[in-house]
């Protein structure tokens, strides 16, 4: 049986699928905050997440927004092995 789909690497993300992420929102309850920046980490690479940060704190979003277990997303990538240089972005946007 044949797959249906690859798996695609290096997708170039044009800046509509970026902003796409702010309309992301939580199953859960949680905070949507929080859920846009963790669900943007995962997906994006550092260039797009940045240009993500600034569309998300030009809607005046909460760049320090916690998660149901009382987390920032700073502190989550600050404990991820390849996370320094999302975390730069987020200090640079004001995370703390």
């Amino acid at each position: 049986m044949k797959k249906d789909k690859q798996k695609v690497l290096d997708e170039v993300w044009t800046e509509d699928h970026v902003k796409s992420f702010l309309e992301v929102r939580p199953h859960d309850g949680s905070n949507e905050d929080f859920h846009m920046l963790l669900k943007a980490y995962q997906s994006m690479r550092a260039a797009d997440f940045e240009l993500f940060v600034g569309f998300f704190n030009a809607q005046q979003r909460d760049i320090n927004a916690r998660g149901p277990d009382g987390e920032t997303v700073m502190e989550i990538i600050s404990r991820h092995r390849h996370g320094a240089g999302y975390a730069d972005i987020l200090k640079a946007a004001g995370a703390g």
